[in-house]
């Protein structure tokens, strides 16, 4: 079952979680400082960049920021959400199409439209830093669902965090039965896209992996897959008016705030989608 189009991935949602106790806020950055503010969240082995799926300033943000750290010799590798783990660049040209690349990624623009995507890919193709796909292939989604022992990967208050985010992020559609196999999906995500990312470290480098804000907020998401000894910062972009802050450090070490976006009911969408065709219409 599919998760809603603006939040594809179900990581919107865990935005919306309680805020977990800090004493240190998250730093806030307006849009204009971006991206020179960068500098003050490095040296990092790896910096992870939140989105909203279907805000395009969030990926003009993400552009910026390969642009940025390529031209200072600092990107390693660009990790995206956006394609499936084992999939990438490695091996083609600066030049390379942008046909090739697709190609390479094999990817998936009913889900993630290349329109939104691409220019952020070929920022980081067109330096020759190579684009690694994270995001946990389709056919593994199943197994993930029925692997109990994911239950346990996160402490009890966080997983129910996860959890609820499934029934919000579905505007309350699932099946009470479904929540746990679909937040098993997304700790199984974020294992993949943490696994993907530590393969391409590099000394003196930093990995920049974008993803939906939901999966890198660092009680909850990617980082909750790394050892202690990895270094990470955790940037969270995030609309004006959003219907909760990031405002703890223990979520995230900053966020960029960009223009509100308008009005929608992404529910109503959702159930539109749902709806059970009439009798006897094709579907």
């Amino acid at each position: 079952m599919a998760c809603l189009a603006t939040l594809a991935g179900c990581a919107g949602p865990a935005l919306q979680a309680t805020q977990s106790p800090s004493t240190q806020s998250a730093t806030v950055v307006p849009a204009a400082a971006w991206p020179e503010r960068l500098q003050q969240w490095l040296p990092a082995d790896v910096l992870l960049l939140g989105e909203q799926h279907d805000a395009p300033d969030h990926q003009r943000l993400q552009r910026e920021a390969v642009a940025w750290l390529a031209s200072r010799g600092q990107l390693a590798a660009l990790v995206m959400e956006m394609a499936e783990r084992g999939r990438s660049t490695q091996g083609l040209p600066r030049d390379a199409s942008e046909a090739q690349v697709r190609a390479a990624l094999q990817w998936d623009d009913a889900a993630w439209p290349w329109k939104a995507y691409g220019p952020v890919v070929m920022a980081a193709v067109g330096t020759g830093v190579p684009v690694l796909g994270g995001n946990l292939p389709r056919t593994r989604m199943r197994a993930a669902m029925a692997d109990a022992s994911l239950d346990q990967h996160l402490p009890a208050p966080a997983l129910a965090e996860q959890q609820q985010a499934m029934r919000d992020g579905h505007c309350g559609l699932l099946p009470e039965s479904q929540i746990a196999p679909m937040a098993r999906i997304q700790i199984a995500r974020d294992a993949s896209m943490a696994q993907t990312a530590q393969e391409a470290l590099r000394s003196g480098q930093t990995v920049l992996l974008v993803a939906g804000g939901g999966h890198v907020l660092r009680h909850l998401g990617v980082p909750t897959h790394w050892p202690a000894s990895l270094v990470s910062k955790v940037v969270v972009a995030q609309v004006e008016h959003a219907p909760v802050a990031i405002k703890s450090g223990a979520q995230a070490d900053a966020v960029v705030q960009t223009p509100a976006l308008p009005p929608r009911d992404v529910c109503a969408e959702l159930r539109e989608q749902w709806r059970p065709a009439p009798p006897g219409q094709k579907v």
